[in-house]
């Protein structure tokens, strides 16, 4: 305990921040040995997904204390590794945040770390979605951009993302040589953060955003389709309805109650599109105003999601039930280029390339893997996920995925079709993969190590009664994968990985069976099937990962 109260005092001396000051003496004045024990265990991990974690005062929680040193050391990286610094050419690097609890003082310190560094650094002029960031690195020609948002998690966590000057999100080697750069820092006081010298940027770098919009949509396509959208207390909400304004699509009907931005996330659980009852006051709007389909964003609207009218009710589509539409709307236009998604995403696109004649590719789970394959036309992942243009966005973009579905929508309307009709073309032309997740959220990330230890030391030999005929540990890689902790079993006719998540406390399990339908008249039995399959699949890999 006097060693805890020590390091705890040490922090407190350094600590920037009055209100993660108050919070951490109080502990140390009540003696808190539980609590000062979770703060400092360790320090918050620096990875490919960069920071994301609870707020709080201590090394193990984000706050000022931790983003200075996260920039300090991103700063110092930038500059060993050929970065120009000093003077007027000094390397530029484009700050943007989200309007969750703190995320202004994180940036507006990353800036001030920057600036002292000998860097320039330039903020975005509010909060505003991260493909808006992602965007104007490129645009801007930025050496690197850093994105403080923790995305979709819980209103209590916040994060720090980072991407270097070609627009992606980190990847190894970098996420260690910066985390070294951060281990390196011995005190605060060593980091010149000066009052001011960086630039806020102007509605200019919105405005090139939104022009470059015009990219996504074909020339002269139809623009009726009718649309409810949430921001999901989020960001979004400004730049989408712009966007579509611009575009020329009727104006969306709000969700008024997660309109605006709200840190609290007063209507839902967790601000994420895919959980239970978020959609929940969408849904109702929809019931009043029949639209044609709605549209959500997550809170820092990189993720888009869509629901349609399935008989007398609504429903999400799942992720990768809009990836493929997506996908089969630019194949319809003539688009030329690779398509890629990540290893957990339905196969069903690769099936849709390969039938275009276009390349395809497998990447590891996230953009900054998906972002980075040579020649990428269009690229998703499952967890609503989309990037539609490459050349503008090298990342996951709500902003411009919603137009794209939207443009979709309309044409089909002017056809007397639907979303739905079209997913039925698809599952006829190239049999129903039907996909599903096995999500499991803990307390104890010991449990995640647990499960996945299980399942590499007694694996399954069958699920659902199919036989495994391929079991891999990612751990070792593959010929066109570098290692990651997963594990990917092939069955006949369905297919199964399993990872902890990179940026919650989840183990994720993605389930996909692939049941032909040799006619539109054998669909309803396709879905049947399909559904007992995953159903079966679930169970029986619960009980092997013992979740």
């Amino acid at each position: 305990m006097h060693d805890l109260i020590a390091r705890a005092s040490a922090w407190l001396a350094e600590d920037p921040d009055p209100d993660t000051r108050a919070e951490l003496a109080e502990l140390i004045e009540a003696g808190d040995e539980k609590e000062l024990a979770a703060r400092f265990a360790g320090t918050l991990q620096f990875g490919t997904a960069g920071l994301r974690g609870e707020l709080g005062a201590g090394p193990m929680r984000m706050n000022r204390s931790v983003v200075i040193r996260a920039a300090a050391g991103l700063a110092a990286y930038l500059k060993k590794n050929g970065t120009p610094h000093g003077g007027p050419d000094a390397g530029l690097v484009v700050i943007g945040y989200d309007a969750r609890h703190k995320s202004a003082d994180f940036a507006r310190d990353t800036a001030a770390v920057m600036t002292g560094a000998g860097l320039r650094a330039a903020v975005l002029p509010r909060p505003l979605p991260t493909p808006v960031l992602a965007f104007a690195i490129r645009h801007l020609g930025a050496v690197a951009g850093v994105e403080v948002t923790a995305s979709h998690n819980p209103p209590r966590d916040n994060g720090y993302k980072v991407y270097l000057g070609d627009g992606s999100q980190i990847v190894p080697p970098a996420d260690a040589g910066i985390a070294a750069e951060i281990d390196a820092i011995a005190s605060l006081h060593d980091v010149p953060r000066p009052e001011s010298g960086w630039e806020t940027l102007d509605e200019a770098v919105l405005d090139a955003y939104l022009a470059r919009t015009d990219a996504v949509l074909a020339t002269g396509s139809p623009r009726t389709a009718r649309t409810v959208y949430t921001a999901m207390h989020g960001v979004g909400k400004d730049v989408l309805l712009a966007a579509f304004a611009r575009a020329g699509f009727p104006e969306p009907v709000l969700v008024a109650e997660q309109a605006e931005p709200d840190p609290d996330f007063p209507t839902v659980a967790f601000p994420n599109p895919e959980e239970p009852g978020a959609m929940d006051l969408a849904f109702g709007r929809a019931r009043a105003t029949d639209p044609d389909l709605i549209i959500a964003n997550d809170p820092d609207a990189d993720r888009c999601a869509v629901a349609v009218k399935d008989g007398g009710d609504w429903r999400m589509l799942r992720g990768d039930e809009v990836g493929a539409l997506l996908a089969a709307h630019l194949v319809r236009r003539g688009v030329q280029g690779t398509f890629a998604e990540s290893i957990v995403s339905s196969s069903l696109l690769g099936r849709i390339a390969g039938k275009a004649g276009l390349p395809y590719e497998e990447t590891l789970t996230g953009f900054k893997w998906i972002a980075r394959v040579e020649g990428l036309r269009y690229g998703y992942e499952e967890a609503l996920g989309y990037c539609v243009d490459p050349e503008g966005v090298r990342d996951k973009d709500g902003i411009t995925a919603a137009l794209l579905i939207t443009e979709l929508a309309s044409g089909l309307k002017e056809e007397g079709r639907t979303l739905l009709d079209l997913l039925d073309d698809l599952a006829v032309e190239h049999g129903l993969h039907a996909t599903d997740q096995l999500s499991v959220r803990v307390q104890d990330l010991s449990l995640i190590a647990d499960a996945m230890r299980r399942l590499r030391e007694q694996p399954p030999t069958r699920l659902a009664g199919l036989a495994i005929t391929r079991a891999e540990d990612l751990n070792k890689g593959t010929e066109t994968l570098p290692p990651t902790d997963g594990l990917r079993y092939t069955l006949d006719g369905a297919r199964v990985i399993v990872r902890p998540s990179g940026t919650e406390p989840k183990l994720k399990c993605y389930l996909e069976v692939v049941v032909p339908v040799p006619d539109r008249a054998d669909l309803p039995a396709a879905h049947a099937r399909a559904k007992e399959l995953l159903e079966a699949v679930k169970r029986d890999l619960s009980a092997a990962a013992g979740i």
